[in-house]
């Protein structure tokens, strides 16, 4: 697998271990999506249902699930928040996860709550790809 052929916005932060991102707007609150890499690793996506409006969701526990060609998966959310909005394109479009996963393929926006301790855990800039990489390399050394 070529992860110089995926894109890695460097102005998002990621969860690497969890294949998902987030992007800070100017309102103060977090879009949060798949990686084009957790998109490659999992297959098509058919369905994408997002957690509901006001549910609060903990950095690395689900936002989402999707349900692929064999399997239901839970999204891991790349920040600690409230849902304040869930994308309402992937109900009838769900592959738009896959054709813009930095753009119109969002899962949801969050109302951010301690975003200085998710720092500790989150990816950003230059060193994503190598980091991605790794993750990767270690993802197919799994039975």
């Amino acid at each position: 697998m070529k992860l110089d052929e995926l894109p890695f916005p460097t102005d998002l932060y990621y969860l690497v271990e969890y294949d998902v991102w987030a992007r800070l707007e100017a309102d103060g609150t977090a879009t949060v999506g798949i990686t084009a890499l957790g998109i490659k690793l999992s297959g098509e996506i058919y369905m994408c249902r997002a957690k509901p409006v006001d549910t609060v969701v903990t950095q690395g526990r689900s936002i989402a699930v999707v349900e692929l060609a064999k399997a239901i998966v839970s999204v891991k959310s790349a920040v600690t928040g409230t849902v304040l909005a869930v994308n309402p394109l992937l109900d009838d479009a769900p592959q738009r996860v896959h054709t813009d996963p930095y753009g119109e393929g969002w899962i949801a926006r969050l109302a951010l709550a301690d975003f200085e301790r998710d720092l500790a855990q989150l990816a950003r800039g230059e060193g994503v790809l190598s980091l991605m990489a790794r993750h990767a390399e270690a993802f197919r050394e799994l039975p």
